[in-house]
């Protein structure tokens, strides 16, 4: 492999995106066709040594701008056991929002002090499992959350560590639907109402509850820095003139969010971490320094930008399909299911031929998936070789969220999983099957329909 060859797109390939002997897309050593011949498509590939720089790099990043400071993978992003093992191997902590989430961590083995639980509308019973399996900090997001969370962790008979996230009502000019920091969200309690002021109250009355300090997120992807420095002036305000002159609280520890920025398509302006590290270092120091507050400890969330780069998904070319004079649409074997973002948030996606990489673009067309939707669109004008039914489209950049995001619609089998490292593939997850789609179903008697109703628990 010729992992030095320059390809098209390679800013948002992996980092050990080559070429194959046989002119093929590698990665990570190993041939993409070949890798499609063996599990089938669509697939989704992670290589292990981007995953692995990507935690590097913002750890050095941060622990050099700022030695107290805790890096967090966004468990919402993609998660399974083994990548856990592997994320926590490199010294990074995790955000779940779930207790699903919750579980799949501990099952992987990783040390639940690590684990920040939030979420805007936690359920009972993922509160005593958060208490329960040891979590390191809940993340308090509404103040109808703080007797309940205090009865939770009463009754686990723990004093659980707690962030307050506040919302800032700070613009982070991202998606209107992945925008979190403003005052119209779902998201953290509102500075500007008094709110907070009356969270911290609350949380301060609980016995159980042990007050960290505060948390904020502003959204993703943020690729302005500003947004952070404004952020953690209005946190640092309530840190200085709430908790500390009010209520005589000192603020142990921060977090300012993440929502880093990735490139999805080429061209994207994307901040290095030390470019974030740098700001929301030099913000800190001086918003804490300016009120004479002592520096907290910090916890940053880079989310997607940790793990998107490190995935390629692998379609095969369907149907062609030509109106003249207005587009063309060329079909794939995923879509939709697999990929929900474009629908979702018009997400910008690029391609490329995994069989052809360098070949020169010859036409424009629109890549279609094939479910049944004509929303159902991966990719509009897409500057692409002709390509052949039957060829293996390369999507870069598709480690975040695409798998998380998945669905079954129209009953379609969630892709196979792979990493690869040094010419080896393994095995992630492999394909779903039928049974697999039909083994929730059950059939009950007279009698049954209490059993067959469950709860939303896993007992």
């Amino acid at each position: 492999m010729d992992a030095t060859a320059r390809l098209p797109l390679a800013d948002l390939l992996p980092l050990t995106a080559g070429l194959a002997p046989g002119g093929h897309l590698a990665l990570g050593g190993c041939d993409a066709v070949e890798l499609a011949e063996r599990f089938g498509t669509p697939l989704y590939v992670y290589d292990a040594r981007t995953l692995r720089v990507q935690c590097r790099d913002y750890v050095e990043a941060f622990r050099s701008e700022y030695p107290q400071s805790t890096v967090l993978y966004a468990s919402k992003a993609y998660l399974s056991r083994p990548l856990a093992r592997r994320i926590a191997a490199e010294g990074l902590g995790f955000d779940a929002v779930s207790g699903g989430e919750i579980e799949v961590l501990r099952a992987s083995g990783v040390a639940m002090e690590t684990v920040y639980l939030h979420g805007n509308s936690k359920e009972r019973w993922e509160l005593d499992l958060a208490v329960e399996a040891g979590v390191g900090r809940i993340v308090i997001d509404n103040e109808e959350e703080i007797p309940l969370l205090g009865e939770a962790a009463s009754a686990g008979g723990r004093r659980q560590g707690v962030l307050l996230r506040l919302s800032p009502g700070v613009d982070a000019h991202t998606h209107e639907k992945t925008t979190t920091g403003i005052l119209d969200s779902k998201f953290g309690v509102p500075v500007a109402t008094g709110a907070a002021e009356r969270a911290l109250a609350a949380v301060l009355e609980q016995p159980s509850l042990d007050l960290r300090g505060l948390h904020m997120h502003l959204g993703s992807p943020i690729v302005e820095l500003e947004p952070f420095e404004l952020g953690i002036a209005v946190m640092a305000d309530f840190a200085a003139g709430v908790c500390r002159d009010r209520f005589g609280v000192e603020v142990r520890e921060f977090s300012p969010g993440g929502g880093f920025a990735v490139g999805y398509a080429a061209g994207d302006p994307v901040p290095p971490p030390a470019a974030y590290a740098r700001a929301i270092a030099s913000a800190v120091r001086r918003e804490w320094g300016e009120r004479g507050l002592p520096l907290p400890h910090i916890s940053v969330e880079p989310g997607r930008s940790i793990v998107a780069r490190a995935g390629v998904a692998l379609y095969q070319v369907g149907a062609r399909k030509e109106v003249p004079g207005i587009r063309t649409y060329v079909s794939v074997n995923g879509g939709m299911a697999d990929n929900v973002r474009p629908a979702m948030y018009g997400s910008r996606y690029e391609a490329l031929s995994a069989e052809r990489p360098t070949a020169a673009p010859e036409e424009t067309v629109t890549i279609a998936g094939k479910y049944c939707e004509s929303g159902d669109v991966l990719l509009r004008d897409a500057r692409l070789p002709r390509l052949r039914r039957g060829e293996l489209l390369a999507v870069p950049a598709a480690g975040a969220y695409q798998l998380s995001m998945s669905s079954n619609y129209n009953l379609s089998y969630r892709p196979a999983v792979v990493l690869v490292e040094e010419g080896q593939a393994r095995l992630l997850r492999r394909r779903e099957r039928a049974s697999d789609l039909m083994a929730l179903d059950v059939e009950p008697g007279p009698g049954d329909a209490a059993e067959a109703a469950g709860s939303s628990r896993d007992e």
